[in-house]
């Protein structure tokens, strides 16, 4: 008996890291070619549409928040966002931190959405969850950053907190995706995709020469694996299995935040945001007052046309849909895809570039 409830435990864990197996990474300004730190997400869900949203909370600070696309507009959980104090957050669940309680579970958005309405700091962020009712109802690597080039990973359980600083990171930057560093020894998930971030990064991140595009045009659009350390997209397949690449059939944005040099303003952050199957769409460029339209949603269509488009395009990288056909890519495609979607994200860095 005891077997069998392993194995269904088991089973309902593994279905959960399919469909919340993100991958997120903090920069500091010091590894970034811009000097500006960064903050990025790439994100798993079972909400398959995605979309951007200005908030105004009346008392609050106003943010730029991703929300799950549904049935109406309710802006009530935020999956990562930014504000006008110039304060970032994202998350990762961590699979190997204490689980939550039965009855009160999966807050990490509502968590999210109040920080932004709240927080102008890291330190703030920290006070903010020390003073949340406990149990807080998430299981999670809450990473964040501010107006001050400072930034952090919250590894957070119902009642217990550690915090790990940019500034302690012997190489500027951090990584977490599904397993917490303060978490039951290997345990959780997602290692090897932490593996592909580094490998893939790595020459960046010893010459500092990180980018947005770095992370939107490189790791999310990249099918290799660190342990294998091959990229399936280099090989003569025409079918590869879907399986420990960052982009994941689950995959629904990747989204990075660009903060501040000394001496600017919130106004001149930038969010880089890949709505959609990353592969299957590409970047724009939004700001504090400026979502564009086809990554935004309304009162009658609460949903994103940018992660619906974007759906279409999936269709023909997982064209098939009984048994286990979803978890195979069809290489063709992805590659002509990909590689199209690829030169609309530049187009809009270069834009970008000239502006700025």
């Amino acid at each position: 008996m005891k077997s069998v409830i392993r194995i269904l435990i088991l089973t309902v864990l593994l279905a959960a890291g399919d469909a919340a197996a993100c991958t997120s990474m903090i920069v500091s300004g010091a590894k970034s070619a811009s000097g500006r730190p960064m903050i990025w997400k790439h994100r798993d869900t079972s909400a398959e549409n995605n979309f951007l949203y200005r908030v105004e909370p009346e008392g609050g600070i106003g943010y730029v928040g991703l929300f799950n696309g549904g049935d109406s507009l309710a802006l009530d959980e935020a999956w990562m966002g930014m504000n006008d104090a110039g304060f970032a957050i994202i998350n990762t669940v961590a699979y190997n931190l204490p689980p939550n309680k039965p009855d009160f579970i999966d807050r990490e958005g509502f968590v999210m959405a109040a920080a932004l309405s709240k927080c102008r700091s890291v330190d703030d962020f920290e006070e903010f969850l020390v003073k949340l009712p406990k149990p807080m109802g998430v299981r999670t690597c809450f990473g964040v950053m501010d107006a001050e080039g400072n930034g952090a990973y919250f590894e957070t359980d119902d009642y217990n907190i550690v915090r790990y600083n940019l500034d302690e990171a012997h190489d500027g930057v951090m990584v977490r995706t599904n397993f917490a560093y303060s978490g039951t020894t290997d345990e959780g998930m997602g290692y090897i995709r932490h593996g592909n971030v580094l490998d893939l990064l790595g020459a960046q991140i010893s010459t500092g020469s990180l980018t947005p595009a770095s992370l939107t045009e490189g790791v999310s659009r990249s099918f290799y694996n660190s342990l294998t350390r091959r990229d399936a997209l280099e090989g003569e397949d025409e079918w590869i299995v879907d399986q420990d690449f960052v982009p994941r059939h689950s995959s629904t944005s990747s989204i990075v935040i660009e903060g501040l040099l000394p001496g600017e303003t919130p106004d001149k952050m930038r969010m880089w945001a890949n709505i959609g199957y990353p592969p299957c769409s590409h970047v724009v460029e939004v700001t504090l007052d400026s979502i564009p339209a086809d990554v935004s949603a309304t009162v009658d269509h609460p949903r994103s046309r940018r992660s619906e488009d974007a759906d279409e395009l999936k269709k023909l990288v997982f064209p098939i849909s009984r048994g286990s056909g979803q978890r195979y890519i069809n290489v063709p495609a992805l590659r002509e895809i990909n590689a199209s979607e690829r030169a609309l994200s530049e187009a809009c860095y270069n834009r970008s570039k000239r502006k700025r």
